[in-house]
């Protein structure tokens, strides 16, 4: 009888091992081809829908921007997105017609359950007949300050980044017009594809993100590169400079002016890099740009990130400087080009970054906007998000600092005055862009808070002047805007 038992329980035990060697099999060594298979792809979909995805939430780690939500139907999960069109720009949207974008694609494979990090989880799970699911993500973004950036540009074209300079953090992107992303998660396909339709033929573009997708001419934010420039090749805040009411281009008849044709500095023969940069004068910088030469504007700005591949979680288009060679039959353009304008343009994600490397005493740190990956039971998964790194050193900690002196001027007495926030210290630039002929000047400005101990580095474009139009500049129409994002964050409990 025993022996009868001890066969009947080895037949058990081999037979549960061969159904979990095939368990094990299909699940690591053959998912792969099994999922490439085109014959599969009705099943792909079906199978995909039947995990319960993993949330994308905000900064605290209990706010949702993004959950699966039971339908009780042939697909067991819909995507949702409670707050509309706010959270867009980070975590893009799951469709069952069009895939995935942003973090919803980036971290697919944890989403989705599909990482090896919750294999053994998902084995379990099936085991015990018990619902696949997939682990969450902790972005960095802070809902608060999302909302709050979002409601100051009150429905004007335009984007906000903030960067928490020391870690690289993300704290809000924001972009106007924006979409919604509930309407792309519709398990309609009809309604899905209209949706689709109605956003890529609006000529504002909602589904591109205007804080860190598309570019446009800096103005005289820019001005903090070219500063930099100077102060890294020995030209001191003190230093002098030609004051002239206009500057003569070279190989041009044209000439550059300062902003509605003023003279800087009520008009005296000459000018300190201090005093020009409060006042934020073209003709100042555009000597700066020409006796610094392109090719150490071009590796000035290269060192901010320009022209770089810098690693993001969504996609990231940087700035662009002109390469040196351009300016080899354009001499004027170099002049230009310290201004912030010819083919000189950024974002606000690229001129948040160049605030927050200044911020934080000349090193720039590589942005984030993931910060940790929990899985279904609570566990944060080690290595699954990036961690705080530094992308390079642009300036010198000694220019940092030069740099700060002269940016909390500029918001003290120059052209930054908007942004001053009682009791704090508040460095900032201005800058109003040009992009085309008859067209009205985009706004900006970007800065950082407080100046001495800096905690979050902003940067805000108004496109074509918002409500002032051709009357807008950057103190006028940005800087407001920045101030509320920066005192909000000041504000936030540690």
């Amino acid at each position: 009888m025993n022996r009868r038992i001890r066969r009947t329980g080895l037949v058990i035990v081999t037979l549960f091992l061969v159904l979990f060697a095939q368990a094990v099999w299909l699940q690591v060594f053959s998912a792969e081809r099994l999922y490439e298979n085109q014959a599969n792809t009705y099943r792909q979909i079906v199978a995909e829908y039947e995990v319960d995805r993993g949330n994308i939430l905000a900064r605290d780690g209990k706010t949702r921007l993004a959950f699966s939500q039971p339908t009780g139907r042939e697909f067991d999960y819909i995507r949702r997105y409670p707050a509309g069109d706010l959270f867009a720009p980070i975590t893009g949207f799951y469709s069952l017609v069009y895939g995935r974008t942003n973090l919803e694609q980036s971290f697919n494979p944890y989403l989705s359950a599909r990482s090896d990090d919750l294999l053994a989880t998902n084995i379990w799970d099936q085991l015990l007949g018990k619902t696949k699911q997939g682990a969450s993500i902790v972005s960095t973004i802070d809902d608060d300050l999302q909302r709050i950036a979002s409601q100051q540009l009150q429905g004007r074209p335009g984007a906000v980044a903030a960067i928490d300079p020391r870690t690289g953090d993300v704290l809000a992107l924001v972009s106007v017009p924006s979409y919604d992303p509930n309407a792309l998660s519709s398990h309609e396909p009809r309604s899905v594809r209209k949706a689709w339709d109605r956003y890529n033929s609006d000529p504002q573009k909602p589904m591109v993100s205007k804080a860190n997708q598309e570019l446009y001419p800096p103005g005289s934010t820019f001005k903090i590169i070219t500063a930099s420039a100077a102060l890294e090749n020995g030209y001191g805040p003190e230093s002098t400079w030609p004051n002239p009411p206009a500057l003569d281009l070279p190989q041009s008849s044209a000439t550059l002016q300062n902003f509605g044709g003023s003279h800087c500095n009520g008009g005296s023969a000459t000018i300190t890099l201090q005093q020009a940069f409060t006042q934020s004068c073209n003709v100042t910088f555009g000597e700066i740009g020409l006796e610094l030469g392109a090719n150490a504007l071009n590796a000035q700005a290269e060192a901010y990130g320009f022209n770089q591949d810098i690693p993001f979680q969504v996609p990231l288009v940087t700035g662009n400087f002109p390469e040196p060679s351009y300016f080899d039959e354009r001499q004027p353009a170099v002049a230009l080009s310290a201004i912030g304008q010819d083919e000189v343009s950024a974002n606000p994600m690229q001129m948040a970054m160049a605030a927050s490397a200044i911020a934080n005493g000349g090193v720039l740190m590589q942005p984030r906007l993931v910060s940790a990956v929990i899985d279904p039971a609570g566990r944060e998964i080690q290595g699954a998000a990036p961690a705080a790194v530094a992308f390079g050193r642009p300036i010198s900690s000694r220019t940092a600092a030069q740099l700060t002196t002269m940016m909390v001027q500029v918001v003290e007495s120059g052209t930054g005055t908007a942004a001053q926030i009682q009791g704090i210290s508040v460095a900032g630039k201005t800058g109003t862009a040009q992009h085309g002929q008859g067209l009205d000047p985009h706004a900006w400005f970007v800065g950082f808070a407080p100046a001495q101990d800096p905690k979050v580095a902003v940067a805000v474009v108004v496109l074509d002047g918002g409500d002032l139009g051709r009357e807008a500049t950057g103190g006028a129409v940005a800087a407001p805007i920045a101030k509320a994002v920066m005192q909000a964050a000041l504000e936030k409990k540690p």
